[in-house]
């Protein structure tokens, strides 16, 4: 006799999850970058130990979280290990990213605290620092289309009816699958056009840039805070 949706008990002992406080911290990390970026091209000033502060702070969560659900496989025992590929590899990645960010910032950034900053002066210093790892950014907005890809192609997202507001589209598995695949195109399409953003210095480059990674920011910010009701749900109604 199939078991009725109504009937569905998860054992949480062996199914971990800390997405919630992941996708908050990524979505904060890519607003502040995005404001950061328009502060040094509108050559504004900025306090660099504050940044340095928010990087630090964003960065260690995701570090911390991000390389515990990539080296502990699978995370969750229960059914979902492609939630460590998913979620666990690009935190560690953006994490790690955000505190060398950090660390430059608590060091070298002085020069940003200016009080009116040339545009050869700061688009050329970022320039030649983010230089370097740009590659490494450009691989992992790659890797993003093809969480995407497969988030859409396999209904990876889909929320199980026991899942409170997410639970109402389990009949329709694409929905939720298409807007969680839209912010990792969002997020790869910044990462991909950051390292010729860097290096043409394009407006229009910028532009979508920030555009790219803005949106999606706020996406997984929104969508995180929401997952600590839902998340919390799912978790009542399935124990």
């Amino acid at each position: 006799m199939p078991v009725l949706a109504a009937d569905l008990k998860i054992n949480w002992a062996q199914m971990p999850t800390y997405n919630t406080i992941m996708a908050v911290a990524a979505g904060a990390g890519l607003l502040l970058v995005v404001s950061l970026g328009y502060l040094l091209v509108r050559g504004r000033r900025v306090t660099p130990d504050g940044w340095a502060l928010a990087f630090g702070v964003l960065g260690l969560v995701l570090t911390l979280t991000g390389l515990h659900m990539t080296l502990t496989w699978p995370l969750a025992a229960g059914g979902f290990p492609f939630d460590n590929v998913i979620f666990g590899e690009p935190a560690l990645a953006f994490g790690v990213l955000m505190l060398a960010a950090a660390l430059w910032l608590w060091k070298r950034g002085a020069v940003l605290a200016k009080e009116r900053i040339a545009d050869d002066d700061v688009a050329g210093t970022v320039g030649r620092v983010s230089g370097p790892v740009s590659l490494f950014v450009f691989g992992m907005g790659l890797a993003c289309f093809g969480i995407a890809a497969a988030g859409w192609r396999y209904t990876l997202f889909a929320a199980p009816p026991q899942e409170p507001i997410s639970g109402q589209f389990a009949s329709h598995p694409l929905v939720e699958a298409t807007f969680m695949s839209l912010l990792y195109v969002g997020v790869g399409g910044g990462a991909v056009l950051f390292p010729f953003a860097l290096r043409w210095r394009n407006r229009l480059v910028v532009g979508l840039t920030g555009l790219a990674w803005g949106l999606s920011g706020l996406g997984f910010l929104v969508f995180g805070a929401l997952n600590y009701f839902t998340h919390i749900g799912l978790i009542v109604n399935t124990m």
